[in-house]
């Protein structure tokens, strides 16, 4: 494999430091009801971090507000019960799994669904030892269609 080119630097690097800038107005009682308002209308965590940054001008909740936004909803009762990072692997071994259906033959896809479903048993055992799920849950492909 040629390892000539490196891969790009083209992203938003965080602040170096935690603190809230001068120029944000806004004050940690009207950033928490903001997440729980998104969050309410449908969108998960990393996208009502998107859109703190994007549409409210507010670039870490955690630096105005003093918390996570998990941990605004966990406070309001909001948390999701399977974790964001899970599921958005579940659902990616559903499409896989669906490609699966249509080419049996495809044997990268097989493997690439193999890797997939092990990060997901190696995440739920990590959420099952700090309690974000509970004891008894496990990963059951057939169960998972829903999700897609």
């Amino acid at each position: 494999m040629n390892k000539r080119h490196e891969k790009g630097r083209s992203h938003s690097t965080r602040p170096a430091k935690l603190t809230k800038p001068e120029w944000v107005t806004a004050r940690p009682e009207e950033v928490e009801e903001l997440v729980a308002t998104l969050y309410r209308k449908g969108y998960p965590p990393s996208m009502i971090g998107i859109m703190l940054r994007d549409q409210y001008g507010i670039p870490l909740a955690k630096a105005v507000a003093g918390k996570k936004i998990t941990r605004i909803l966990r406070e309001r009762g909001l948390e999701p019960e399977i974790p964001e990072d899970l599921m958005n692997l579940m659902r990616r071994a559903v499409r896989v799994r669906r490609h699966l259906e249509e080419h049996p033959k495809d044997y990268h896809s097989k493997r690439g669904l193999q890797l997939i479903e092990s990060k997901i048993r190696r995440l739920a055992k990590y959420y099952k030892r700090v309690g974000r799920l509970p004891p008894d849950w496990e990963y059951r492909p057939e169960r998972i269609s829903i999700f897609a």
